[in-house]
């Protein structure tokens, strides 16, 4: 037996958090304390399930995100090794990484708030009141993570310009990575419900300024929950 495999036969100790959370404090903790070192390999998907108790898609959402963080990268055919013992300066999250998406979002998602409060139909505004209604409503993280996406991808869709729209389309990968890893690690599931509710009812005044403010706000939320986990500060647009 090596030592992954001896960590992972010893239960740990549970606190009130989801599961993916449980499990993904779990291996942060083993990993930056020097219990699993680097370069060492994790133990089998099955056998951190049996750890934990859970299943193993709560496994891979928790490696998913010891990956974003920059603590381990998977080998096709090999396992899942650590490859740091402290979280990346910047976050990986598939196509793109946080300080890319930091800069980039802003200069879409703002104003397409603001021509979708604008442009909506009745018919938009009840489908992403929906969508938000269903986010509050909603336990399972993978599936909160998904609404997410769509809500998003939606106000694009809303704000009638097709620029906005593929962008999103093509970072909501990332997007959905970013938010998986922020509620494990930041917490921001509830604070992200609220923050859309704001969105949505700007988008419902059909004012661009107040649109476009409340998802100004929600961006800076998020940047200022992705510095807290990796200790940096992340450039923002001036105006």
């Amino acid at each position: 037996m090596n030592l992954s495999d001896s960590w992972a036969a010893r239960r740990p100790v549970t606190a009130r958090v989801s599961a993916a959370e449980a499990v993904l404090a779990d291996l942060r903790g083993a990993i930056t304390s020097g219990e699993l070192s680097v370069g060492e390999r994790l133990p089998s998907e099955a056998s951190l399930a049996a750890r934990h108790g859970v299943s193993r898609s709560v496994i891979r959402e928790a490696l998913r995100s010891c990956h974003a963080l920059g603590l381990t990268e998977t080998k096709s055919g090999l396992g899942t090794f650590v490859v740091s013992d402290s979280i990346a300066r910047d976050l990986d999250f598939g196509n793109y990484a946080a300080n890319e998406l930091v800069e980039a979002r802003p200069h879409v998602e703002i104003p397409a708030a603001g021509w979708a409060a604008q442009r909506h139909s009745v018919e938009d505004l009840a489908a992403l009141r929906g969508l938000a209604e269903q986010m509050r409503e909603e336990d399972d993280p993978l599936v909160w993570v998904s609404l997410d996406a769509q809500f998003h991808a939606l106000i694009a869709r809303t704000s009638r310009n097709r620029v906005f729209e593929s962008v999103i389309v093509d970072i909501r990968e990332a997007l959905t990575r970013q938010s998986e890893t922020l509620n494990l690690v930041a917490g921001r599931q509830q604070k992200s419900n609220d923050e859309h509710d704001r969105i949505v009812d700007g988008i419902e005044s059909r004012s661009y300024e107040v649109a476009a403010q409340a998802m100004a706000e929600h961006l800076d939320a998020v940047r200022v929950a992705l510095e807290s986990v990796v200790g940096e500060s992340y450039s923002t647009p001036q105006p």
